[in-house]
């Protein structure tokens, strides 16, 4: 047992990744890894080779996260109106709400066993692949993603090739109409381009500096803001600095910040601390992750302080 687990262990990152894309949630991706290899100790008589070991894995966690998604099926929301009426003349986003989506840290993708790309894990490509239904969705991973064959796939599914070709067919629209308009423009990479981590810089600048000017200065006009799991969404610079200006200055101004630059999803982010009148230490307060165009923050998905342990961050600054 402690052998086949030892293999076994060795793909535990990029089968947690693999999960995480099926699902969109990092828990999530953590408990179906543990499925994954319970259900691949009872079935290790069925392992044809050694070198086979990696498909065989990756076979046993997609069905396992399909079994999942089939006991808690879900679908992505209708946004509601955003929480301050949008600029004028600015189109909401195609995309419905994804509540579940959780970011991933880079350094954990740096650990993976296989080099994962930008364009195959950022949360703009999350957000599109959840609007497939889960068979769809794991055709897509499986053959654009990994790169397997339409024969491997349909093994893995069990699932004609045919069945794989049309599902394969039926998906790659549905992520185009759901990417943004100028995704596919995007360099690949594994990491945050120097553009977006100058980007991220005059960001968090602006925050600590509590300064609205230069922070709309960093903001292109129809930026908008999530905040899952919570369906509140902004639309739009003005939108977005009348939300923010009273936490930065002012009477109801929230104290002072501190940033600490890191990244999510291969996007540049920034882990925001507070430090309130009267406290003597900056705490986690919520973590931004910035989707950079032209030299200027065109999306901020904003997560809570409980993703700071994940990313391996400080408790207080």
């Amino acid at each position: 047992m402690d052998e086949f687990g030892e293999r076994v262990e060795e793909h535990r990152r990029e089968l947690h990744v693999h999960c995480y894309r099926m699902l969109g949630s990092f828990d999530e991706a953590e408990d179906l890894v543990q499925e994954t290899f319970l259900r691949a100790w009872d079935r290790r008589g069925t392992l044809r080779s050694e070198t086979g070991l990696r498909a065989w894995l990756y076979r046993i966690a997609t069905n396992a996260c399909l079994d999942h998604l089939r006991a808690a099926p879900r679908r992505p929301q209708p946004r509601p109106a955003p929480a301050l009426p949008a600029d004028p003349g600015l189109d909401p986003p195609a995309s419905n709400a994804v509540p579940w989506l959780q970011p991933y840290p880079d350094t954990l993708l740096d650990a993976a066993e296989t080099v994962i790309d930008r364009e195959t894990i950022e949360l703009a490509f999350l957000v599109a692949i959840q609007h497939l239904p889960p068979r769809q969705r794991a055709v897509l991973i499986l053959r654009d993603v990994l790169g397997w064959s339409a024969q491997e796939t349909a093994e893995s599914l069990e699932l004609t090739v045919a069945g794989v070709k049309s599902a394969l067919q039926r998906a790659r629209p549905t992520v185009r109409e759901h990417l943004p308009a100028r995704r596919l423009e995007w360099a690949a990479s594994v990491e945050p381009t120097s553009q977006e981590r100058a980007v991220l810089q005059r960001y968090i600048a602006a925050v600590e500096q509590a300064d609205p000017s230069v922070l709309a200065g960093v903001l292109r006009a129809d930026v908008w803001q999530t905040m899952p799991p919570a369906p509140i969404w902004l639309l739009g610079r003005e939108a977005f600095m009348a939300s923010w200006t009273p936490a930065m200055v002012g009477p109801e101004a929230w104290g002072e910040w501190r940033l600490l630059a890191t990244r999510a999803n291969r996007q540049p982010a920034a882990a925001a601390y507070l430090r309130r009148a009267g406290q003597p230490d900056y705490l986690p307060s919520w973590m931004g992750v910035l989707r950079v165009e032209d030299g200027l923050v065109t999306q901020i998905t904003t997560y809570g302080q409980d993703v700071f342990p994940r990313f391996g961050l400080p408790s207080s600054l």
